[in-house]
């Protein structure tokens, strides 16, 4: 099994809520660089995307923190208002429809929420 990186204790996170995340990735080279990624609940499911638009390849919060839509329905890209589902990261429109968000592998354990799948860099 993969290692498991605790990012935040579950109700950290409220439903249909987002938060963000920069974590420290190691690449092969053995360079760490800002990895930023979200975390979103939906009810009892929580989803993990990289904090990337698809369409230029900007973070989503312009105004930091800032993920959801106006009703708190949906990812909301901050440039250019693209609107992706909270658990598929498909955008359904905006500049990039048809597009989604890069997922991350997230792992519930014991009411963490941890990241799994990638090597983080060591605190």
């Amino acid at each position: 099994m993969d290692e498991l990186f605790v990012i935040c204790r579950t109700v950290e996170i409220d439903d249909a809520q987002a938060h963000g995340f920069v974590l420290m990735k190691a690449e092969e080279s053995g360079e760490t660089v800002p990895w930023p990624i979200i975390v979103t609940r939906k009810g009892n499911n929580f989803y993990g995307f990289e904090n990337s638009c698809p369409h230029e390849g900007l973070r989503l919060d312009k105004d930091p923190g800032a993920f959801m839509d106006e009703e708190g329905n949906f990812l909301e890209c901050g440039r250019h208002r693209a609107q992706f589902d909270i658990d598929t990261g498909e955008c359904f429109i905006g500049p990039c429809q048809g597009a989604h968000l890069t997922p991350v592998k997230l792992v519930i354990d014991e009411g963490d929420v941890c990241v799994t799948g990638v090597m983080l860099a060591d605190e």
